[in-house]
């Protein structure tokens, strides 16, 4: 598709893609105005839309006197990427569902999957960064959910001083963001009882949908901190030519045309091996723009696989490195 803008009267029509570079008269006025390629049109969308984004934040500033602070430059210096809903539009997912039309690929993308103005990404983040420690409080919120229990004990009996400090931190932060009703820190018998949420959301988000906030917020980190122009998505569903359906962790499109996957595995991972690989073919990336990020995975097994499959195995701790060896 090919879109057509009057730049007189502002008439917009689509039209095929092979009328992209013509110049023709609009059907409204008689204008003579170029028709543009999709991906260009959008982007020059965003950057206005960024743009506009930073004038704001500049009339902010401009009205509440502070201290100068150093930001990157770039559309998303001023963006709090924790605490944000810019990215849950259509509008900043365009780019991406162009990339999949040229594919003749149907999608569909869960706009809330990236609004980060919750607490989800702040708590994935902290598990991504500290897993080795925290992985048994949440392996056992887990298991307290499947099985239906209202609360669940972390004992701290057998951990190091520095240990049982950052997980009652965690305990915390759990509690204060309502990740659970009730933090209980039980000094005399040295453990943590929580009182358990029971919403659909707190559920998925211990059974493994955290790594994918993880993952998500490593790509946004990554692309700020380079000012890289992007379209991100979480929950990325799409359908294959022969209606085969699959749903994408996370996606990112980098500079319009830099295609990266990000498949997030809590668990067994080994018999699904075949299928992204299948997957990969089908989107047509090279194995290191297709990520397997795995929790736990060793340096040295993520570079074996890695050797051994056309595609990127990686683990929590290194996501972020390995996005930066990629370009």
């Amino acid at each position: 598709m090919a879109l057509f803008r009057c730049n007189k009267c502002t008439h917009l029509l689509e039209l095929p893609d092979s009328k992209t570079g013509e110049s023709l008269a609009c059907p409204q006025c008689g204008q003579q105005s170029p028709v543009y390629g999709t991906m260009f049109f959008v982007s020059k969308l965003l950057d206005r839309y960024f743009d506009a984004q930073r004038q704001i934040a500049r009339l902010k500033t401009q009205t509440t006197p502070a201290e100068p602070v150093a930001t990157p430059p770039g559309p998303l210096a001023e963006i709090d990427l924790a605490n944000t809903d810019l990215f849950a539009t259509e509008l900043q997912h365009g780019p991406i569902f162009e990339w999949f039309r040229h594919k003749q690929i149907k999608v569909h993308a869960n706009m809330r999957g990236v609004d980060t103005t919750g607490f989800f990404d702040e708590v994935a983040v902290t598990l991504g960064r500290n897993l080795a420690v925290l992985k048994d409080v949440i392996e056992r919120i887990r298991w307290a959910q499947q099985k239906e229990h209202a609360s669940t004990t972390i004992h701290l009996d057998r951990k190091s001083a520095e240990e049982a400090r950052e997980i009652s931190t965690f305990c915390q932060q759990l509690y204060d963001y309502s990740f659970v009703t009730k933090c209980f820190h039980n000094r005399p018998e040295n453990n943590i009882r929580l009182i358990l949420q029971t919403a659909p959301a707190i559920r998925d988000f211990f059974n493994g949908e955290w790594l994918e906030w993880h993952a998500l917020m490593s790509c946004l980190n990554y692309a700020k901190e380079r000012n890289k122009r992007f379209s991100c998505a979480r929950n990325l569903s799409i359908t294959l030519a022969n209606n085969e359906s699959h749903e994408l962790d996370v996606f990112m499109l980098i500079d319009g045309n830099i295609p990266v996957c990000v498949e997030c595995k809590t668990g067994e991972f080994r018999q699904n091996i075949d299928k992204y690989l299948s997957l990969r073919k089908r989107l047509g990336l090279a194995g290191k723009n297709f990520l397997m990020c795995i929790t736990g995975l060793s340096d040295e097994h993520a570079k074996g696989l890695s050797a051994m499959y056309e595609l990127t195995f990686v683990n929590e701790r290194d996501l972020a490195n390995q996005l930066a060896r990629l370009f």
